[in-house]
């Protein structure tokens, strides 16, 4: 259950903000790839239809939200949707198609345009200790982990509780953006 948690957090780590363009995606797809193969195992993803997590985003000077959605199983796996409102940098919409039995990014669409899936992100988790956490959703017993992408140098902090927080379990996370962190903060979420 605890590699679980942990792979669950990295399925999330990667969540950055990118400010630079509308076609370049809120979360880091190469780590996003990664986290859910370990995630996968011999069970499968444990997503259900329906389920979502809502997060305000905060980049500084950008503040928006966005929401994380499982919207249909297919035979292969999984699509799973990301909506951002990056406030005046507009609205980006993240469709990911998982294999469910290997965590494989089998396609890719950002704002409407087909991507080629990213490769798997090098990351290592640095600490992990268990903590609670307050957020505008509530307040949560979860573990909390450092993860550091090895090839960029950078840290993520992560906050996470896939028990009850559905799609991949966070609640809080702070990540290095290109201008600075980004902070998500659960404010909602639906668990079936």
């Amino acid at each position: 259950m605890f590699k679980r948690i942990l792979a669950a957090g990295l399925l999330l780590a990667g969540l950055q903000a990118e400010a630079r363009t509308f076609d370049t995606p809120v979360v880091d797809l190469a780590q996003l790839q990664e986290s859910i193969m370990g995630e996968v195992g011999t069970l499968g993803l444990p997503w259900k239809v329906g389920e979502s997590a809502d997060y305000n985003l905060d980049m500084g000077f950008i503040q928006g939200t966005m929401k994380m959605s499982v919207r249909e199983e297919t035979a292969q796996g999984f699509w799973l949707d990301q909506d951002a409102d990056l406030g005046f940098m507009g609205q980006q919409k993240i469709e990911i198609h998982i294999d469910k039995n290997n965590g494989q990014i089998l396609e890719l669409i950002v704002n409407g345009q087909k991507q080629n899936p990213p490769a798997p992100g090098n990351t290592e988790i640095e600490e992990t200790r268990q903590d609670n956490i307050t957020v505008p959703a509530g307040s949560f017993e979860c573990i909390y982990a450092r993860i550091k992408d090895l090839d960029k140098g950078e840290v993520t902090e992560a906050w996470i509780n896939p028990s009850i927080v559905p799609v991949a379990g966070m609640i809080k996370q702070i990540a290095p953006g290109p201008m600075g962190n980004v902070t998500l903060e659960l404010t909602g979420f639906n668990k079936l």
